[in-house]
């Protein structure tokens, strides 16, 4: 008796007129927005401006988007230029079919020549967005479940996903949701790299190392269930390898950099604390004073004129008044002094 399981939708596409909506597009869509939304208040709260992570997503995401379609066209060349195929499928990335492993390195690209653009830290930034990448990942993977794809192992379990389709070899039937088992594991990923990095004050890109090292973590179990076709090396799938092969990479990043650059980064975008303005804002003070300094001295020449006296003479006053002012103020000081060495005499005289 079947108590449970998780349905596939009949179509993964809605036509609105003309225009199709495909399920798969509109998640990796919001997951962009969400990665976006949580780097940019993470990006706030380490001294960075609004819009930043925004501005340098417009070079992140398209290379990421290029990256992992190419990383699944090459792994998974058959699909598309074996026999009997049409390698013009291979550019429809609204069937399903990003590598993670493509999209994080070309997007990292993306983001560097961003970053660089504006002076910023390719480090500092990735431990900005690192949490919302995977939470973009999590909302991801469930345009997998639109196209009913990327499933497990059979299995009688009560969350098991019910395939119907039978397209391109897939057998009806109730298999291991390894989607859903992926984006719950980003989730938890996305949690646990926002708790260290609150905790350890993670910086100079170790909080996405974090991020880069779980994920790898869980990928290579859930990689384990599927049964999908794939290339297969020493028995272990090629994503089993790469994630193996990412997960010490970024356990090596940790660390060496925790060795050689303790601490976080203390300004990760330049000026935006302000410290490029004062420099700005004494310069305008100081050619404000000059102004008036100005202003005055003609003022004082116009005065002469009135009073029918030589421009030079003007001057002259001006600055003997000038001269006057300013022996005017010392005299105080002066006669100060003077009674401070008058009441020492007097001391000593006494004593």
């Amino acid at each position: 008796m079947e108590l449970a399981y998780i349905p596939s939708p009949s179509r993964g596409v809605i036509h609105l007129g003309p225009i199709p909506l495909r399920g798969y597009a509109f998640c990796i869509i919001i997951g962009v927005f969400v990665a976006v939304w949580l780097g940019n208040k993470r990006w706030l709260a380490r001294g960075g401006r609004a819009g930043t992570v925004a501005d340098i997503s417009v070079w992140a995401v398209p290379f990421g988007l290029v990256g992992g379609r190419l990383y699944h066209v090459i792994t998974d060349y058959e699909l598309y230029f074996s026999e009997g195929r049409d390698w013009v499928d291979a550019f429809k990335i609204w069937e399903g079919g990003l590598g993670i492993w493509g999209a994080i390195a070309l997007g990292a690209v993306g983001a560097w020549i961003g970053c660089r653009r504006r002076g910023i830290p390719l480090p500092a930034y990735a431990d900005a967005i690192a949490p919302g990448i995977a939470l973009a990942q999590a909302i991801g993977r469930w345009g997998n479940w639109f196209n009913q794809e990327l499933y497990g192992k059979e299995t009688d379990l009560p969350w098991a996903v019910r395939i119907t389709s039978s397209l391109d070899g897939r057998v009806p039937g109730d298999y291991h949701p390894t989607f859903l088992y992926e984006s719950l594991w980003c989730i938890g990923v996305a949690l646990l790299v926002i708790w260290a990095d609150r905790r350890f004050q993670l910086g100079h890109g170790r909080a996405f190392a974090l991020y880069v090292a779980a994920y790898c973590a869980g990928r290579f179990w859930i990689e384990y269930l599927r049964v999908d076709d794939a290339h297969h090396i020493l028995g272990l799938r090629l994503n089993n390898w790469t994630a193996l092969f990412v997960f010490v990479l970024a356990v090596v990043y940790l660390v060496i950099s925790a060795k050689k650059r303790p601490g976080r980064e203390t300004v990760v975008e330049p000026g935006a604390d302000g410290s490029a303005t004062d420099g700005a804002d004494a310069d305008a003070e100081g050619d404000k004073s000059t102004e008036t300094a100005a202003e005055d001295a003609k003022d004082g020449v116009d005065k002469g004129k009135a009073e029918g006296k030589d421009p030079a003479e003007s001057e002259s006053e001006s600055e003997s008044e000038s001269e006057s002012e300013s022996q005017s103020e010392s005299e105080p000081e002066s006669r100060s002094e003077s009674e401070s060495a008058s009441a020492s005499e007097s001391a000593g005289k006494k004593s």
